[in-house]
């Protein structure tokens, strides 16, 4: 199939994406795919082409369903040009993945500052009311109602916000590592190859990110039961970053001894599953980071 009838078929794909936003339990899905068209059509495009592929799709978007697809699929937009630019300048994936990731956090910022700014709507404060919501109304069922306290109540809304930033990172990670995954792939039918990530057995990350991990632990000790500082909420969204981290770093160390030890592939499949229902063995990831464990393993 010649390029511009390939185009053509992701524009296609891009339309039905949109469209399919505000099926429930699809939009799900819809949302980790959203960037991939985007990124293969301005990656395989001159810019004044991909444009002219994607306004007809967002003109039909939203004659067809309203204007809420037209909002989310500009939310994408500039990630998945980001994505696009680095494949067109060959940048290495540590920096492209970086970059997405960055700019699907800015544009969540700057939405936020948008809607408390221009609307007067704050969605951290529409969010602290629902849990509040829904927290009270758990509480008012007899069988919970001597268990749940007003103060419960207050720490849970407290404590699910100060996790916000944690899970817009993993989230941002997600949406990135996926559309990186997928476009790669579908760019491969076009020829043009682009570095991924490196091999599993091969995952390592910065030794001083040890040390940071430790800093953070030791500080978390001494910070008073109930403070919602700006140095809790940070402890509170770095310490499970960098474990999530050092999960990551552990399953990098089983995939090495598989691949030194020649374990069927499934071995180190089934090993990371497991450290990532099991939270605390990432300090295997920490000692793997920390010292040079591997060398024991390598063959002379």
């Amino acid at each position: 199939m010649k390029t511009g009838g390939k185009s053509i078929l992701w524009s296609v794909a891009a339309l039905l994406l949109l469209l399919s936003i505000g099926v429930p339990l699809l939009n799900v899905l819809t949302v980790t795919l959203l960037m991939v068209p985007y990124v293969v059509l301005y990656t395989t495009l001159p810019k004044g082409l991909f444009f002219a592929h994607l306004i007809p799709v967002w003109i039909l978007a939203f004659f067809m369903v309203g204007p809420a697809p037209l909002i989310v699929g500009l939310f994408f937009l500039v990630p998945a040009i980001v994505m696009g630019h680095y494949y067109r300048t060959d940048k290495p994936v540590r920096s492209r993945m970086t970059a997405v990731l960055v700019s699907i956090v800015a544009i969540v910022l700057l939405e936020l500052l948008v809607f408390d700014a221009v609307l007067d709507l704050s969605v951290i404060g529409a969010l602290q009311d629902q849990i509040r919501s829904v927290a009270n109304t758990v509480a008012s069922e007899p069988a919970v109602s001597s268990l749940w306290t007003p103060e419960m109540i207050d720490q849970l809304v407290e404590s699910t916000v100060q996790v916000i930033p944690q899970a817009l990172l993993l989230s941002a990670f997600m949406l990135t590592a996926i559309a990186q995954y997928i476009s790669r792939r579908a760019l491969s039918s076009y020829g043009i190859n682009v570095k991924g990530l490196p091999p599993a057995h091969e995952w390592r990350v910065p030794r001083l990110l040890v040390t940071y991990y430790l800093i953070a632990l030791l500080l978390q000790l001494f910070v008073p039961a109930g403070d919602d500082s700006f140095m809790t909420t940070a402890l509170v969204n770095l310490v499970p970053l960098l474990r999530f981290v050092f999960t990551v770093q552990a399953i990098g160390f089983f995939f090495f001894l598989a691949h030194e030890k020649r374990w069927p592939k499934g071995v180190p499949v089934f090993i990371g599953f497991l450290l990532l229902v099991f939270p605390p063995l990432s300090l295997i990831g920490v000692l793997d980071a920390a010292f040079p464990i591997r060398k024991s393993f390598q063959k002379p």
